[in-house]
């Protein structure tokens, strides 16, 4: 079996502006502060370069990686002090991940702020049981949950203390392989505007309350019941989902999943040593994949990872790469000078607590080569202060090969273009691999915090397609100066998409496209013969100048093979219009009333 082959498993037990938007790990017994970046905080040893010598796998996970069991003391005393950090830091350097050994933790109360990652350690999530909370409201920002990112929970069974856990986020906070016993509430502490999100492979016992979010996608999935929709509620493989009643209520449902492979995850075996799951794929999938006990799929030892801590040079990254090894990136900000590059298949490079990924001088962040079944997944990419023409490229240009056997997966794996700094980028991933699955991404040209502005925090382009056979779920894209997403690639497909586009376009004339008024948020190439997407909606929010006129939201291709389903634009209280929803098609929307005009089938 070839080294990157993984070992079989061991069974064991925005609205945001507008509306407010293979060695077992020891227990860590204290609580470090934010590791420092890779100006002050070196991990490269002082006798010669990185390549000098073989790399080790395994080791340490980092002071910002908590561990607990159920006889840790004062779990709620670290879990209140990572949170007092983290609140209302929205662009501060803290990155942490708690995780929690199987077993039964009592009265807990888990409040995620940025950068927060909280997870169990089992197989399943009813080995690591929390009878408590693990909460996210917005008490830091006014009761307005629309700013509420980069915060996760993955693979814990929960008993909420009053029978509803609140979870209340918005973009790049996904809610994952979670066992949920009573109800989940969506929205902030006194219906508060929220605008997210994203479920999967989760059980909800109880009724999911939206309440005033504004769009959310559930994919494979059982709940109880579901209360309501505003404008953007998408299901696909649900168990228990509403019905299909898109525009009123709007409702979007797809029976099941087309192709799903689930995220990576860490896990202790029943020698309490730290493993990585694999979950294996699944076509027209529906349903959690842990309902019956054991997942189905492989494991590696951590023992195969190379266990990244902030300040490694990217050339120590590679040269792990080189050597076999697959990456496991522990919670800090790591600036690179050269791309990381996956040229094995089966490759994992996993994040843990929004490890993030800033390119200094330009380049690119990661390339991937055209093989089988790279797995990227939970980090953040930072583009930096020098235009990087691409930030993310899955497979080179021409990437003409194969995957559908074992596809490529790009899953929590966000892009942010300013914000936290001048940052540009010309286009932030590119996608030229056949058969890629990118399963929940926030691709996001900021339009807040600092280093933004129409040419400071400059960014063409957010996703762009080009290979054959792409599944997007859970497509979130952003206030790209031009196109937010271009697909070139046949057969492509996406279930759900959210947009806004930029706020600060300064005039008419700086988002004239040719003979077309503005870029399209999503747009078919004119050579595609076929296309499908389900539960697609554009917002505009055009604050410096309101009178900017957007002609449609969705550019494709008419012919047959090009098929949409369920689209909506949206003008936020009037500022901008749309002319149609796709093409020529679709009514305009006007005046300030907030009310989408949809489209309900195309062509």
């Amino acid at each position: 079996m070839p080294s990157s082959s993984p070992e079989p498993v061991t069974p064991a037990v925005a609205r945001r502006a507008v509306l407010g938007a293979a060695a077992a790990v020891p227990l860590l017994a204290g609580l470090a502060a934010p590791q420092a970046s890779a100006s002050t905080r070196t991990t490269e040893p002082a006798t010669g370069p990185a390549k000098s010598r073989r790399l080790r796998g395994g080791g340490d996970l980092g002071p910002n990686v908590l561990v607990f069991d159920p006889s840790t003391p004062g779990i709620q005393a670290k879990l209140d002090e990572v949170f007092a950090r983290q609140e209302s830091a929205q662009f501060g350097t803290g990155r942490y991940a708690l995780l929690f050994k199987p077993g039964t933790y009592q009265g807990l109360n888990a409040q995620l702020g940025f950068y927060t990652s909280i997870a169990g350690l089992g197989l399943s999530p009813d080995d690591t049981a929390i009878h408590g909370d693990v909460t996210v409201d917005a008490g830091w920002f006014g009761g307005n949950a629309t700013q509420n990112f980069w915060r996760s929970a993955e693979n814990l069974a929960l008993f909420p203390a009053n029978g509803t856990n609140r979870w209340a986020v918005a973009q790049a906070a996904p809610f994952r392989r979670m066992h949920v016993h009573g109800g989940l509430d969506l929205e902030p502490t006194g219906y508060g505007w929220a605008s997210g999100g994203y479920i999967a492979d989760s059980r909800i016992e109880g009724q999911v309350g939206p309440y005033s979010q504004q769009q959310w996608y559930t994919r494979d999935s059982a709940i109880g019941s579901w209360l309501n929709g505003v404008w953007n509620m998408v299901f696909s493989g649900v168990e228990g989902a509403p019905a299909q009643s898109f525009p009123n209520p709007p409702y979007t449902v797809l029976d099941s999943t087309p192709v799903s492979r689930e995220k990576p995850f860490l896990y202790v075996d029943g020698g309490d040593e730290l493993r990585v799951f694999l979950p294996q794929k699944r076509v027209n999938a529906r349903g959690v994949t842990w309902g019956n006990g054991t997942p189905r799929g492989t494991s590696l030892p951590l023992s195969r990872f190379y266990v990244a801590q902030p300040g490694v040079t990217a050339a120590t990254l590679n040269q792990a790469l080189a050597q076999g090894l697959h990456l496991l990136l522990t919670p800090g900000i790591y600036h690179l000078d050269e791309p990381i590059r996956v040229d094995r298949p089966n490759t994992v490079v996993l994040g843990l607590g929004y490890a993030t990924l800033v390119p200094d001088g330009g380049t690119a962040v990661m390339k991937v080569a055209d093989v089988d079944g790279v797995r990227l997944a939970g980090f953040l990419i930072d583009a930096g202060p020098v235009n990087s023409p691409t930030l993310l490229e899955v497979g080179p240009p021409g990437a003409w090969r194969g995957h559908a056997a074992n596809p490529t997966t790009v899953q929590d794996v966000f892009v942010r273009i300013g914000g936290a700094g001048a940052g540009r980028a010309t286009t932030s991933m590119v996608i030229n691999s056949r058969h890629t699955i990118v399963d929940h991404t926030w691709i996001w040209r900021a339009d807040h915090g600092t280093g933004i502005g129409w040419d400071t925090n400059r960014a063409d382009y957010g996703l762009v397609v080009n290979g054959d056979d792409v599944l997007c779920t859970g497509l979130f894209v952003e206030h790209f100066n031009k196109y937010d997403v271009q697909w070139y690639g046949e057969r492509g497909r996406t279930v759900f998409f959210q947009n806004e586009k930029a706020y600060d376009a300064p005039d008419q004339a700086a988002v004239q496209n040719g003979p077309v008024k503005g870029y399209a948020a999503y747009k078919v190439g004119p050579d595609v013969t076929t296309h499908e997407g389900w539960g697609l909606g554009s917002y505009c929010y055009y604050n410096v100048d309101p009178t900017i006129v957007q002609h449609h939201g969705f550019e494709s291709p008419t012919r047959a093979g090009v098929r949409f389903h369920d689209l909506l634009v949206v003008s936020l209280g009037g500022n901008g219009q749309y002319e149609h929803v796709i093409n020529e098609t679709g009514a305009a929307t006007s005046g300030t009333s907030t009310t989408p005009s949809t489209v309900v089938s195309y062509p």
